[in-house]
């Protein structure tokens, strides 16, 4: 059996969902409107990522934004009143 690993190996945008794939294969995919800084952002600031946390975690600098892998595999969306 292969050893489960969430950390981020990349992240990218299409058709209102953000997908995030994991180092150990898997990937993940869930609604923009989940996330309303990410939905309300443009094109450039959401290319603008970096993998944080040790690997668990997502940064939009610009945006204010951070997402852990772990919130997104419990399918976590932003707090009510976390919007940019």
């Amino acid at each position: 059996m292969l050893p489960s690993d969430e950390r981020v190996k990349n992240v990218y945008f299409e058709e209102g969902t953000i997908s995030v794939d994991l180092v150990d294969g898997r990937s993940m995919t869930v609604p923009l409107v989940w996330y309303p800084r990410l939905l309300n952002a443009f094109p450039e600031q959401l290319a603008q990522w970096q993998i944080c946390c040790g690997g668990y975690g997502i940064h939009w600098e610009a945006l204010d934004e951070d997402l852990s892998t772990e919130g997104i595999l419990r399918g976590a969306p932003a707090p009510e009143g976390k919007v940019g």
